[in-house]
């Protein structure tokens, strides 16, 4: 056994291109190796701007001797009439396999009967395969944009410097563009620019970190964001929590370095999003807060390097937000010149979507489905609200402060909208129909948002799917999907009822006009019916992370129209899970509702006729199911789905008996069709719930 050790040092790369590089070579290296049978035990990964490493232990000296069988030709193709003399395929195949034809097997499969080989390969020296290994590792990196440079024609994304690839102490060969590989890597570049050279990999972390080089990530971002903390308390304030921040500056430093800047206490009148975007986006700087939560007039950069001036580092710091809050300021103050409502004619000269329209069109379409919304869900007395929010949603695209961050739609919104002097339920909306925008948000705190937020994404996904740029694969430019399952969490969220269904007919219509002339592929199915399919698939997908895949295939396929109903059923069933009797249960159930699939199409739905109940468990099974009916009718309307089926659970022993001495497939057509309708009346009972034929349970 031995280790290895995989590194390709570069030019600073992005800091969005280290971890999906170190994703693409663990993937490759892992394929690779069960490809070739190579055993190897823990990986771990390094990455820092500089370099993506991989250190692998107990690598295998050698792979496994293997025994295979290879199929080859038929023998009506590999033999003469006779069945012993050999043809031209059984000949070249015996030659490919080398063996002589006469040690061919000859086996029968479903398709025939063919010749085998039985093949030995021997073990091979595992240093003689990584090369190949490592070289296409390197050439399989999927970088966002590549790069060339000099004369060569193989791209990287940023200029490639050196590789290291050693398994134990020797040199594995890999060459990439006008790169060999060796075991020389590098430290900081300011703080220790030596080359290093490694006898080992077991060298590699310890060499760096004498280097000023934390090469694992973890390692870096724990050790960075102590500092950072260790600072801001210093400072006398706390760090605003921004995972998405961490991420990014962890991979542009190889030694965190924090320093704490301040600046213009008067800045501090601008919206708390500005200055938090501002110190973000461009500097990638970290806000400091106080106790209560309010932007202080600081900030903590972090460094590459760790300065001897740190009075002058921190100047450096502050003389670039002061110039990026300046022009925030401006951007502030100019767009307060002008009221939200005068910037609505600039919509209709902003295109949204190429064939749907301009953002003018757009929110009319907004406006138009989110009254409709309102009134389907019973929220019209948020109507005059809905009706302001909506109109006004989009104005502030149009303004100075978004056009330099788009992160702050809605958000500018809200405060012009106050600064207009705007209703603050109004100011509110318009912020809140962007919610969430990301895993950290919170959904929207009231009913204008939330539907005209409903409203927005319906029509996006209508729009969208109406001129053929749906998802596909995983392809999802315009985050189709992550609309769809944000609709559906805040309709079950707010417990809207509404049919989807007639939603999306009302959204459709509002698009007459658009979609008239899209060419559609051969059988495609009417984007009406893509739309409800693609909705169903988020709540499967969504609903698998909590629940058993078969309960929520139930539950789907007894109807989603209502999405807050199905929820409810959906919690109904999953609550029965975990009872002791689920199996037994659904199995009974299965059983009614397997029957009933089955003959729905030869047996016509009407009341079960008494007179043909001839024997006494039918009766019985008949009267309970009489008895409770209604009762899960009424629970049913009141939403009350384990109310329902605690109604309908205790039919268990009543349906068993039936099943067991009664023959419901009798000969008797009109005794046969009765007790099929007896089943058809229990089935309606649980099918309001679930479809129980979906159910994995064993009799």
């Amino acid at each position: 056994m031995a280790e290895l050790l995989f590194e390709l040092g570069a030019e600073e790369l992005p800091a969005r291109f280290v971890v999906p590089a170190l994703d693409d070579i663990e993937k490759n290296f892992k394929e690779q190796c069960v490809a070739l049978n190579i055993k190897h035990g823990a990986i771990r990964r390094f990455g820092t701007p500089r370099r993506v490493a991989l250190l692998v232990s107990d690598v295998a000296e050698m792979t496994d001797d293997v025994t295979r069988e290879v199929q080859g030709p038929s023998l009506k193709a590999a033999f003469e009439a006779d069945g012993t003399t050999p043809k031209v395929p059984a000949i070249k195949f015996a030659e490919s396999v080398k063996l002589p034809v006469d040690q061919l097997k000859r086996v029968t499969t479903p398709k025939g009967e063919y010749l085998v080989a039985t093949v030995e390969e021997k073990g091979r020296r595992t240093f003689e395969l990584l090369s190949d290994v490592l070289n296409l590792c390197t050439r399989k990196i999927n970088f966002a944009k590549q790069m060339r440079w000099g004369d060569v024609e193989q791209t990287f994304g940023r200029p490639l410097q050196w590789i290291v690839a050693l398994l134990g102490t020797e040199v594995i060969p890999v060459t990439f563009s006008d790169v060999k590989s060796g075991r020389v890597t590098r430290g900081h570049r300011f703080l220790s620019p030596a080359p290093i050279t490694l006898a080992k990999p077991a060298d590699y972390e310890g060499a760096l970190e004498k280097a000023n080089v934390i090469a694992d990530i973890e390692k870096r971002r724990a050790l960075m964001v102590e500092r950072i903390a260790a600072a801001a308390q210093k400072a006398g304030g706390t760090v605003l929590q921004d995972d998405a921040l961490v991420e990014q500056v962890v991979n542009l430093v190889e030694q965190p370095s924090p320093v704490v800047g301040t600046f213009e206490e008067r800045h501090l009148d601008l919206p708390p999003e500005v200055l938090i975007q501002e110190m973000k986006s461009h500097q990638r700087y970290f806000t400091l807060t106080d106790a209560k939560g309010k932007v202080l007039p600081k900030f903590i950069a972090v460094s590459n390097t760790p300065v001897k001036d740190e009075k002058l580092s921190i100047k450096g710091y502050e003389r670039v937000l002061r110039a990026r809050l300046t022009d925030g300021r401006f951007f502030f103050d100019e767009d307060r010149r002008s009221p939200l409502v005068d910037r609505l004619p600039k919509l209709h000269r902003r295109s949204w979507i190429d064939r749907l329209g301009s953002m003018a069109e757009k929110t009319d379409r907004i406006r138009a489905l989110s009254v409709w919304l309102a009134n389907a869900a019973g929220k019209a007395a948020s109507l005059s609200t809905i009706e302001r929010a909506a109109t006004l949603c989009k104005a502030d695209l149009n303004t100075g402060m978004v056009g330099e961050f788009p992160e702050l739609q809605g958000v500018m919104g809200r405060e012009y909208a106050l600064h207009d002097q705007e209703p603050k339920e109004v100011a509110l909306a318009i912020f809140e129909h962007y919610l969430p925008r990301g895993a950290g948000d919170g959904l929207p705190t009231q009913d204008a948002g939330a539907i005209i937020g409903l409203g927005d994404r319906l029509d996006s996904l209508c729009g969208l799917f109406g001129i053929g740029k749906k998802p596909t694969g995983a392809k999802d430019d315009f985050a189709l999907r992550r609309a769809a399952i944000t609709f559906i969490r805040i309709v079950t969220a707010r417990g809207y009822r509404f049919s989807l269904g007639a939603a999306i007919d009302e959204s459709l219509k509002l698009l007459e006009g658009k979609l008239v002339d899209v060419k559609k592929k051969q059988g495609e199915a009417p984007v009406r019916e893509q739309l409800l399919e693609f909705f169903r698939g988020r709540l499967e997908s969504t609903w698998r992370e909590a629940h058993r895949a078969d309960v929520v295939e139930a539950v789907l396929a007894t109807g989603f129209d209502d999405l807050v109903a199905a929820q409810l059923r959906l919690e109904a069933i999953s609550a029965y899970v975990s009872r002791p009797d689920f199996a037994a249960l659904a199995a009974t159930f299965k059983r009614v509702a397997n029957i009933v699939e089955k003959q729905a199409k030869d047996v016509t739905r009407a009341p079960v006729d008494p007179s043909k109940l001839t024997d006494d468990p039918e009766k019985v099974l008949h009267a309970e199911v009489a008895a409770v009916s209604s009762a899960v009718l009424a629970l049913v309307t009141a939403d009350d789905y384990s109310g329902a089926m605690a109604k309908v659970v205790p039919l268990k022993p009543f349906v068993d008996a039936f099943f067991d001495k009664v023959m419901v497939m009798a000969e008797d057509q009109s005794l046969r069709e009765n007790r099929v309708r007896l089943l058809m009346e229990i089935g309606g009972l649980f099918g309001n719930v679930a479809d129980f034929s979906k159910i994995q349970a064993e009799s």
